[in-house]
């Protein structure tokens, strides 16, 4: 995709990143792996709501064996800032303990999010548990996170689109975009 495509979303101009031809064949390279890694094992994919659903249902489908699919809810983004604070609702009849989980969700950025919910899901005793993150942003982590299935390994750079958002908007578009400069 040209950098020189540029969208506006609410008070924000954007311009284009990675193009949705590029988004699926990374998605199809992932499904690959977790068909080779999971066929035998009937794995829980855990979706972190909202950003990830998009990913998620793309992924999910290319993922040709038995599995469950879940999915909570994690807050930690205020306009465009990680805000450190980070709120996990979680439904508690989710049966985690003994299955492996694979935890699908949108962006690793701070690692915040994934700091803050891996101990409570590890309290629930799961066979495993591994990160499957649309997008890595190795610059901004806090801590010391492994995403065993890594999409794109972007900068430290705000990003909309393929269920991304900027105040609840641009989940829709199907390509990515970066904040202009």
């Amino acid at each position: 995709m040209a950098d020189t495509e540029k969208i506006q979303v609410s008070d924000l101009s954007f311009i284009g990143y990675i193009n949705k031809e590029e988004i699926q064949a990374k998605v199809s390279e992932i499904a690959a792996r977790l068909n080779e890694d999971y066929a035998d094992k009937n794995p829980m994919f855990l979706v972190i709501l909202n950003g990830a659903f998009i990913f998620a249902a793309d992924l999910i489908r290319q993922f040709n064996h038995d599995c469950e699919v879940n999915f909570i809810r994690i807050k930690s983004y205020h306009n465009t800032e990680s805000t450190g604070n980070v709120e996990i609702f979680m439904p508690h009849e989710i049966p985690f303990e003994g299955r492996h989980i694979v935890i699908v969700e949108d962006i690793i950025d701070t690692g915040n999010t994934m700091a803050a919910f891996l101990p409570v899901l590890h309290s629930k005793n799961p066979a495993s548990v591994s990160i499957c993150a649309f997008l890595v942003k190795p610059e901004a982590h806090m801590h010391d996170i492994k995403t065993e299935y890594p999409g794109f390994v972007i900068p430290k750079k705000f990003v909309l689109g393929y269920g991304l958002d900027y105040n609840g908007l641009g989940r829709n578009l199907a390509d990515l975009y970066q904040l202009s400069k």
